[in-house]
């Protein structure tokens, strides 16, 4: 089985178009299990060099996504790429702690939410340590979310 490197769609070993998208599969095929897997995309030289600036989003929350734009430039395919992801994860811890406190009334939902805020600081790190291995992976549960792809 393959993978459209597009849209992600898994496809018979044997065509030569995605049929979700219709993306021509020639050269831009991924082989890869994983279709949240986008390693493959990024040079070596890219990840090599820009992977201390890919862990500050992780490392130091919203400070360190500015920071890590900052110091990438947008020169960057693979810092941009954990920038977005950083800030899928932020964006959720936000939206997480707005329903814990607009509900707060209720005792349920601030226990409910502080829970999921500890499953999202739980994929920062294993993010982090995806990046200290050279990896550009989604982070697990946020990469179903399709805002900020």
């Amino acid at each position: 089985m393959k993978f459209c490197s597009k849209c992600g769609t898994q496809l018979e070993d044997n065509v030569t178009f995605c049929s979700n998208c219709g993306f021509q599969l020639d050269s831009s095929v991924s082989v890869s299990n994983d279709p949240f897997d986008h390693t493959a995309e990024f040079d070596a030289k890219d990840i090599s060099d820009n992977k201390v600036i890919a862990m500050l989003p992780y490392l130091m929350g919203l400070i360190g996504v500015i920071v890590a734009a900052l110091l990438a430039k947008g020169e960057s395919a693979y810092v941009s790429f954990h920038i977005r992801q950083a800030l899928k994860l932020h964006i959720v811890t936000m939206l997480l702690g707005i329903v814990a406190s607009v509900l707060a009334i209720t005792f349920i939902v601030p226990i409910v939410a502080a829970i999921c805020m500890l499953v999202v600081l739980v994929l920062q790190i294993i993010a982090f340590f995806q990046v200290c291995g050279g990896k550009a992976k989604e982070p697990a549960i946020i990469k179903n979310l399709k805002f900020l792809k």
